[in-house]
């Protein structure tokens, strides 16, 4: 499927790489919805990219599906679903004095993984509702793991659970809508510099890109938008996930 004049919808696209993928999307020739929790964010980058700004907590789906709704009266049914909200908190299981983090355990997999459900659901409802491609296919679902879902380090345990959901549910995602003409693929990203990092002190960033084979340095968010664009346009990239890394296995802590 070419980028170029389809309708694409972007969680966390008010930021880091939901944001670098709206871009690399709208500078294809995409109309892009922006979906973000920070509405304000998502606006800025929406008037950035002449696209439509979408406020949504992608936990809680009746907001997802009001947002499709949003997004389908004013630009049409999104024929590219890319889910890239996210949180990233850690803590130990049993921590200090015996303290439990069951309560961000739950946080983190309501926003990443059941969030990233409710928007590949969404999705997948309203392209199988369009008429297929030249080639049979409907659309494209590309959801956002992360190398952590293999290399978890200490305190990641929420975080990495989350993401281990989102590269396991790929493929069966994938068998299902095969029938009719919907890919669903992950990407796994590696240490990426992302809003998260910016605040870091220079000694921090070295030390966390250090162990990184090549490019010996973080990865760029527009690299993640590029890979976004590349599976969009590769009709044979179906069921798996592409970990973007620079090769790096991350170390237990």
């Amino acid at each position: 499927m070419q980028v170029s004049n389809q309708i694409a919808l972007v969680s966390g696209g008010g930021s880091g790489l939901g944001a670098a993928t709206a871009r690399v999307l709208a500078a294809q020739g995409a109309r892009v919805a922006v979906l973000d929790y920070d509405g304000d964010k998502a606006k800025t980058v929406a008037a950035e990219i002449d696209g439509i700004a979408v406020r949504a907590d992608v936990g809680d789906e009746a907001q997802v599906a009001a947002a499709f709704e949003e997004v389908a009266e004013n630009l049409g049914v999104p024929r590219i679903a890319v889910s890239c909200a996210g949180i990233g908190l850690a803590a130990r299981v049993v921590g200090r004095e015996g303290k439990l983090s069951t309560d961000l355990f739950e946080r983190v997999i309501r926003v990443n993984l059941i969030g990233s459900y409710f928007v590949m659901s969404h999705a997948a409802k309203g392209m199988q509702g369009l008429d297929p491609l030249e080639d049979g296919e409907r659309g494209v679902i590309i959801n956002t793991s992360s190398a952590a879902y293999e290399d978890g380090q200490l305190g990641q345990t929420a975080y990495a659970a989350s993401k281990g959901g989102i590269a396991s549910m790929c493929l069966p995602a994938a068998r299902e809508f095969a029938k009719t003409g919907i890919r669903v693929m992950a990407i796994a990203p590696g240490l990426f510099y992302t809003p998260m990092m910016e605040g870091l002190p220079t000694e921090t960033v070295d030390a966390i890109t250090a162990n990184i084979p090549f490019p010996a340095r973080l990865g760029k968010a527009e690299e993640f938008g590029q890979l976004v664009s590349q599976i969009v346009a590769n009709p044979y990239l179906n069921g798996t996930v592409i970990r973007l890394d620079g090769a790096v296995r991350l170390p237990p802590r």
